[in-house]
């Protein structure tokens, strides 16, 4: 369709339909972080009353706070007070539950870079208990979350401790973990997962 002008001239250029601003969304990834689907996911549990799993917080020792207006507080300087062990921990059908969560935007592989030595030495102490230890981590490029248990995902931290890859590659993740598909309520049921590997 062309579009004429006052000056009666007809424009070379042809009229199209201007494209959509708004971002296609895929089901898999809605805007939200893997922090948020899991604290979802455990509201979830809490009230269904399948488990007890919480985030852990963060220890910190404030330093300085100043108070701009009396109804408000605002956190001027503050220090890891010690190096913290993993995201979340609860209960589940009696056992101790024990996780870290990672995720990257990385499409190929998973950098080791993300995790710790104190958290792999945590982990390692909550299966030696008997307790139940595992990873989650999310591909947020590719939609794609996967659950590794702790015992599958030792041996990637010796190899590069040993000087091999400082990453694990997406198909050992793929081979060596379950995939948590993403649903409704719950966002990312993973216990599902465990009551395969644990009970």
């Amino acid at each position: 369709m062309a579009i004429g002008y006052p000056n009666g001239k007809k424009s070379k250029k042809e009229w199209q339909k201007p494209q959509s601003t708004k971002k296609q969304i895929e089901f898999g990834n809605r805007g939200m972080s893997l922090e948020d689907d899991l604290n979802d996911t455990n509201t979830y549990y809490l009230a269904q009353e399948r488990a007890v799993i919480h985030k852990k917080p963060t220890p910190v020792q404030i330093v300085q706070v100043d108070y701009p207006k009396r109804s408000s507080a605002m956190i001027k300087e503050a220090y890891f007070k010690r190096p913290s062990t993993t995201d979340y921990n609860g209960v589940y059908n009696g056992k101790y539950l024990d996780f870290e969560a990672k995720e990257t935007k990385n499409k190929t592989a998973f950098p080791l870079s993300n995790f710790h030595p104190h958290q792999i030495e945590h982990m390692t102490q909550v299966t030696k208990q008997e307790g139940i230890a595992f990873v989650i981590t999310s591909f947020s490029g590719l939609g794609e979350v996967y659950l590794t248990m702790f015992d599958a995902f030792f041996p990637f931290w010796e190899r590069m401790l040993q000087g091999g890859r400082k990453s694990i590659t997406l198909d050992e993740i793929r081979q060596h973990s379950d995939q948590i598909p993403y649903g409704l309520n719950p966002r990312l049921d993973f216990l599902s997962i465990i009551d395969q590997k644990c009970f």
